[in-house]
C-alpha cells in the first residue's frame, strides 16, 4: 500500500500568486546595503549574511576592454596574469597559500570591468592569509616574462578553438557591426596580431593606470559586522594607489540596419539579430527586461520560442536579452537553424519581434512574466555568492543603495502601457544588425592564427 498523498490540484494563478508572495518577504528580509569609502577613497557596500561562517568579496575595477585602446586583448591578459605572481611569490605559492587554507579566488575580465572574487571561511586563521594574498596580488603583480608568454598562449589557443565555433564568429562580427570603432566593438580577447604585440611594459602600464582605488569598487558579503568588514576592506584594497578614474566610455552611435552573411562548413546557421539597448542605468531598463520577458527570455514559453521552435519546427529554442553596460549594450535575439531554413526563421524571428513592438504583450502573458521574475528574485540572491555578484554590479554601475529592497515593488509597478512605451521608444525593428554564419562548404585549411606575420 502506498504511502504517499496525492497533489492538491491549485491553479496557476494561485501558485504564481504564492510565489510572489514567498519573494516579496524574502526580498523584505534582504538587510539593507551598508555604505562607505576606504581610507584612499574606494567606495565599499557592505550586506551582513550571518547564515554561514563565510564571506565573500568581489573587487570590480574599471579595467574592461574598453580601455585596450590599439592593443585589443590587453584588458584580458593583464587580468589573467594577477594570480601568475606576485612580489617574490610564484604561481605555485600562491596556489599554496589559497588552497591551505580553503580560499576559491577567481579573475574575471568583461567590455566595461575586471573583477576578483574571494570566498573563504571568516575564521582569522583562514581569511587574513587569503585577504593578504588578495592585496599582494592586486599590488604588486610580477608579470614575470614566461608568465606572460604563457598566458599569452593560452589565449591565443582559445582564440584558435573560437576561430572554429560558428556562435563565436556570429558573436564578433555583431559586436564589430553594431559598435563599429567604439570600444565595445572591439573583441576582449584580442586577436593573434594584437595580442603578440603585446609586451610586458604595455601590461604593466595598463595594471598601473586602471588597477587604483579611483578606478575600484568592492562587495563584500558574509558573517561579519560592520568594523569588521571596514577592516577587511582596507585590508583587501588599502594598498592600492590612489590613482585617477577612468573617464566613462562615449555613447556608442546607433549603425544603420544591415545584413551580414558569413561562410561557414556547418549544417546548421548561427542567427544573431539585434540593435543597440540601453545602458544599465536607463530608467527604461525595467520595462524593457519585463517585456522581454514575454517576447524571448523566458525559455520555451516565451513567444519567440513558441513561434520559432513549438509552431514551426525551425529550432531547438529561440531567445532575446538585453545587456545593458555603462554605455548602451546590445538588445539581441538568438537562435540556430538548418541552413536550408534560414530565411524562414528570419522572417518568423522578424515578424514576431515587429509585432510584440507594435503592439506589446497581450496583459495575462505579461503578469504571468511578472510573477516569474518576481518569483524567482529570491533564487537569483540564494547564496552569499549570488549575492555578492548582485551587490557588485550595484556598486559599479551605481545603482541605488535601496535596489534590492526595491526591486519587487518596482517590477510590480509596471504597467502594461509602460511596457508598450518603452519597447517602441527603444526597439526599431526596421533598423536591426543581422549575422548569419553558415551554409557554406568545407573551406581550405587556412594559417595557425596564433602564429603572428612574417615581419611582424
Amino acid at each position: 500500500m502506498s504511502l504517499a498523498m496525492p497533489y492538491p490540484k491549485y491553479p496557476l494563478t494561485g501558485i504564481l500568486a504564492a510565489i510572489a508572495l514567498l519573494a516579496s518577504s524574502l526580498a523584505a528580509a534582504v538587510p539593507a546595503i551598508q555604505n562607505w569609502r576606504a581610507g584612499n577613497g574606494v567606495p565599499v557596500y557592505f550586506i551582513p549574511a550571518r547564515e554561514l561562517p563565510m564571506v565573500d568579496a568581489q573587487i570590480l575595477f574599471n579595467a574592461g576592454s574598453i580601455r585596450d585602446g590599439e592593443q585589443a586583448g590587453l584588458a584580458k591578459l593583464t587580468s589573467a596574469l594577477l594570480e601568475e605572481g606576485a612580489g617574490d611569490w610564484s604561481a605555485d605559492a600562491i596556489a599554496d597559500r589559497l588552497d591551505r587554507v580553503g580560499a576559491r579566488l577567481s579573475f574575471s575580465s568583461r567590455r566595461d570591468s575586471a573583477s576578483v572574487a574571494l570566498r573563504v571561511l571568516v575564521d582569522p586563521r583562514y581569511l587574513q592569509p587569503a585577504v593578504e594574498t588578495v592585496a599582494r596580488l592586486l599590488k604588486e603583480p610580477s608579470f614575470a616574462p614566461d608568465a606572460v608568454d604563457r598566458v599569452r598562449q593560452q589565449i591565443l589557443t582559445a582564440l584558435r578553438e573560437r576561430a572554429q565555433s560558428p556562435g563565436a564568429i556570429a558573436q564578433d562580427a555583431f559586436y564589430k557591426a553594431l559598435y563599429g570603432n567604439h570600444p565595445y566593438g572591439s573583441p576582449p580577447e584580442g586577436t593573434p596580431a594584437s595580442l603578440n604585440a603585446i609586451d610586458r611594459a604595455a601590461i604593466e602600464a595598463f595594471h598601473r593606470r586602471y588597477y587604483t582605488a579611483a578606478n575600484a569598487v568592492v562587495a563584500i558579503v558574509g558573517d561579519l559586522d560592520r568594523p569588521a568588514a571596514e577592516r577587511l576592506a582596507e585590508n583587501l584594497v588599502g594598498g592600492l594607489a590612489k590613482g585617477e578614474a577612468a573617464p566613462p566610455p562615449p555613447a556608442p552611435p546607433a549603425p544603420p540596419g544591415q545584413t551580414l552573411r558569413i561562410a561557414h562548413p556547418s549544417s546548421q546557421s548561427h542567427i544573431l539579430i539585434g540593435q543597440l539597448g540601453v545602458k544599465r542605468a536607463d530608467p527604461d531598463y525595467y520595462a524593457l527586461f519585463l517585456g522581454n520577458h514575454v517576447l524571448g527570455g523566458n525559455g520555451l514559453v516565451s513567444q519567440l520560442s513558441q513561434e520559432i521552435r513549438e509552431k514551426r519546427g525551425l529550432a531547438y529554442g529561440a531567445y532575446s536579452a538585453f545587456s545593458p553596460m555603462q554605455q548602451a549594450g546590445p538588445f539581441l535575439m538568438n537562435l540556430q537553424t538548418r541552413n536550408d531554413q534560414v530565411e524562414t526563421a528570419l522572417q518568423v524571428a522578424q515578424t514576431t519581434l515587429r509585432t510584440f513592438t507594435d503592439q506589446g504583450p497581450d496583459a495575462k502573458a505579461l503578469e504571468e512574466a511578472r510573477q516569474n521574475i518576481t518569483g524567482g528574485f529570491a533564487l537569483d540572491l540564494a547564496g552569499n555568492g549570488k549575492l555578492a555578484g548582485a551587490l557588485g554590479s550595484i556598486a559599479f554601475y551605481g545603482l541605488p543603495l535601496d535596489y534590492l529592497q526595491n526591486y519587487i515593488g518596482t517590477m510590480n509597478g509596471i504597467t502594461l502601457d509602460a511596457v508598450k512605451a518603452a519597447w517602441q521608444r527603444r526597439v526599431q525593428p526596421d533598423q536591426l544588425i543581422t549575422v548569419i554564419v553558415g551554409g557554406a562548404p568545407a573551406a581550405p585549411a587556412s594559417p595557425d592564427p596564433a602564429k603572428p606575420p612574417a615581419g611582424s
